[in-house]
């Protein structure tokens, strides 16, 4: 699986090792290499690379190649995304596997222990998979984030502050035994390694981002699903770089301290032309492209240089557009648009923003986005514009939601 961050590129993704072995508490081998005796029984899931004859080329999650052999007269059966058993599954032939197919292989290793011999199919069309995770993005667009101020386990609510167009709200998550949880690593920007969570590791200042349905007034969100993490927003300068190491050290704007950034493979890393940012601090100041002021109400003051707010405050993926309501840009859909950058084409003094994990102990962070080019932004005098840990447009996903998980035999 795969889903970028936050963040939560949430990623979007199809079931990785931890999903696969939480979706299929029976398959111990799931997610690993085949047993190491030839005879042994063995389970693989991944993706199908390659078919030749009766052969299967098959990636696992974790990265392996396995030669499947599928034998005549072997079971196979076709499930849709997101069915949990196989009460409903379609017989199907070997012909109707396709490179992409999403498979789980049940069978025996062979006598020379170079392939696995298939004993039962269980497979997901990839084109499924991918249909689903698209309906996915945008109930996740449609979903609410923020950053929490308050967590009752007990009633099963977590309370955020969410940025509209009329400014700030607060808005209460509610949760049930149904909701699932899902916490990015301290260390990561990887969705992949993101564990399986609970309510009780939210905490205030921690930041969400959760699908299901809100109420008429907005104030309160029925939560099927949450993702959540410890970000750090840095506003800065650049110190120093070295490519060999793919770090760079910047000075913090907020704290006046250099903190080491390292940028991950991962990593989104982008470069602002000098008029895209020049347009977008127009808009902070509360100007239009004329220079006439932004209606309605303009944008929120904050003094010079001080860092966003809240790695969501402004991510919405709605159908507004670039543009947020009350004229300021969503910071994020620009942000998509602009080609990607490497850190040997960042220097010295170049303004950033970022968005980064929390770090570990060592006080080094790793970037899930870097943005330079910033100068003209960090010098308007408002406008709370911030970066989003989630990326693919703000919709995190995962394996059990896209169906990239196989049910149980």
């Amino acid at each position: 699986m795969s889903l970028r961050g936050v963040v939560f590129k949430v990623c979007v993704a199809i079931a990785a090792g931890a999903l696969a072995l939480a979706l299929c508490p029976t398959l111990p081998a799931a997610n690993g290499q085949a047993a190491a005796q030839p005879g042994q029984a063995a389970k693989q899931l991944g993706t199908i690379q390659a078919i030749s004859g009766n052969m299967l080329t098959l990636t696992t999650d974790s990265g392996a190649q396995v030669t499947v052999q599928v034998p005549d007269g072997v079971r196979i059966v076709r499930v849709e995304p997101g069915q949990t058993t196989l009460k409903d599954a379609t017989p199907i032939h070997l012909a109707d596997l396709q490179p992409g197919d999403r498979i789980l292989i049940s069978g025996r290793l062979s006598d020379d222990s170079k392939s696995l011999i298939a004993a039962f199919v269980v497979a997901m069309k990839h084109t499924d998979v991918q249909a689903r995770q698209e309906r996915e993005r945008e109930e996740w667009q449609k979903g609410v984030g923020g950053l929490v101020s308050a967590v009752d386990p007990v009633a099963g609510t977590i309370t955020i502050s969410e940025t509209t167009p009329a400014g700030k709200r607060s808005v209460t998550i509610e949760t049930t035994k149904a909701t699932s949880f899902r916490r990015y690593a301290p260390d990561s920007v990887k969705f992949d390694d993101a564990k399986p969570s609970s309510i009780d590791a939210i905490k205030p200042g921690d930041q969400v981002r959760a699908r299901g349905e809100r109420n008429a007034d907005g104030s309160e969100f029925a939560a099927q699903a949450i993702v959540s993490g410890s970000f750090r927003n840095i506003a800065g300068t650049v110190v120093s770089t070295n490519p060999a190491a793919n770090t760079l050290t910047v000075k913090d704007l907020a704290t006046k301290k250099s903190v080491i950034v390292k940028i991950a493979p991962d990593s989104d890393v982008r470069k602002l032309p000098q008029q895209v940012a020049e347009f977008m601090a127009m808009r902070l100041r509360g100007k239009g492209p004329g220079g006439r002021p932004n209606e309605p109400g303009g944008a929120t003051h904050r003094p010079t240089g001080a860092p966003p707010s809240g790695a969501m405050a402004n991510h919405r993926g709605g159908p507004g557009g670039p543009m947020e309501h009350n004229g300021a840009p969503d910071f994020q859909q620009i942000l998509n648009r602009m080609p990607r950058a490497q850190i040997a084409d960042l220097q010295k003094g170049d303004a950033v923003m970022i968005v980064s994990t929390e770090g570990a102990k060592t006080g080094a962070v790793t970037a899930i986005t870097l943005v330079a080019g910033v100068e003209p932004i960090l010098e308007a005098p408002g406008g709370a514009m911030t970066l989003s840990p989630w990326s693919l447009g703000g919709a995190p996903s995962t394996g059990d939601e896209t169906g990239g998980g196989m049910p149980q035999r």
